[in-house]
């Protein structure tokens, strides 16, 4: 793969990365028995708890004559299907009846199946595995956690919708350059507020990481925390697939964030945010207040992204610059690298050898 991005994918592959972990929709979006429908690397999946809370995906279509399943009846043991009536064991997508069948009919039902997914609730979160392929069986490991140091702490969820290809959200997100451009506010900082920086970068499994570190002295959300009085570190991490966290430490406090950018489509991806805490946990309706804050913070993304895609559709030659670009770069070389390990079997050959320090403005 190229270090020079695509406007679109090229040919038949579409550049989606399965074999990982993806948040499909958020946990407060299924009450009860009520099942939700979500949509994964183009892959539509019908989602829900079963009576033992257990969290269930399945494809959304009956394997019989493809009616969404969704559109069925759950009662928290069996999904039926509102086409013929059969049913199926939603966490394992075993079919339990087929109505129609008659004492003559040889067909053994116990060994038809809807597709199910892996599915696992974590920090709010449905996440589900998307396997490399449909026909291969994974055993996959823990769904991902947000890090958090302590027993008490305020969590909160945000998500956008962007109407572009899931490597463009990506190199958005690790984008180092954009923020006095795309982020200017009072809170944040303005184009006057520009100024050369310099991280040290460091490879760890599937992904890289800026060394903790100060951070910059011209955001007004690291100033805010100088009221505790005591040193601030940050330290930024992209881990494959789409994952970039970021944790803030302040003696005893802390912030830590995940978003990830995930796909939904080959030309849509969706921005999921969460992010806990346990600064400021003095300061009333603090929630609220943060979300006022992060919504317009993932909506200057989002308006961004929007904007760009006007331009991405005439699928136009893009490039990518030292140093401000190299972590994009990385992120396809990595990408590639992940790609051929899958492909020859043998171990990942990460692309980013040692320590490496980069400058840039922003």
């Amino acid at each position: 793969m190229s270090d020079t991005p695509r406007s679109t994918p090229q040919g038949s592959d579409d550049g989606l990365l399965r074999g990982f972990w993806y948040p499909a929709l958020r946990s407060d979006q299924v009450r009860g028995a009520s099942m939700h429908t979500a949509m994964l690397l183009g892959i539509p999946l019908v989602v829900g708890r079963d009576a033992r809370r257990d969290a269930f995906a399945l494809r959304d279509s009956c394997p019989h004559r493809g009616m969404p399943l969704s559109f069925g009846q759950f009662d928290g043991q069996t999904l039926e299907c509102s086409y013929h009536g059969w049913k199926f064991e939603p966490t394992s997508g075993q079919c339990r009846a087929v109505p129609s069948l008659t004492a003559r009919d040889k067909l053994k039902v116990d060994r038809v199946f809807a597709q199910n997914f892996s599915c696992e609730e974590q920090d709010g979160y449905f996440w589900v595995y998307v396997p490399e392929t449909e026909q291969r069986a994974e055993t996959p490991p823990p769904a991902p956690r947000l890090p958090t140091f302590g027993q008490k702490y305020r969590i909160t969820r945000l998500e956008a919708e962007l109407p572009c290809h899931v490597d463009h959200g990506i190199i958005g997100l690790m984008d180092p350059a954009h923020g006095p451009f795309v982020h200017q506010a009072w809170w944040w900082r303005t184009r006057r507020s520009i100024q050369e920086k310099e991280k040290v970068f460091e490879p760890i499994p599937n992904g890289f990481r800026i060394r903790a570190h100060s951070p910059s002295a011209n955001s007004a959300f690291y100033k805010l925390l100088g009221v505790y009085g005591q040193p601030i570190t940050t330290r930024i991490e992209f881990v494959l697939p789409n994952m970039r966290f970021e944790e803030i430490h302040c003696g005893p406090k802390w912030f830590s964030s995940r978003t990830t950018v995930t796909p939904i489509m080959p030309q849509r991806c969706r921005i999921d945010f969460c992010a806990a805490w346990n600064v400021f946990q003095w300061t009333p309706f603090m929630v609220p207040l943060f979300n006022i804050f992060a919504r317009a913070f993932i909506g200057q993304d989002r308006r961004t992204m929007e904007r760009q895609a006007v331009g991405l559709k005439y699928d136009p030659p893009l490039m990518l610059v030292d140093d401000a670009d190299r972590p994009a770069k990385w992120y396809f070389q990595l990408k590639a690298a992940h790609l051929e390990s899958r492909r020859s079997g043998q171990p990942m050959q990460h692309p980013i050898e040692g320590p490496t320090t980069l400058q840039w403005r922003s």
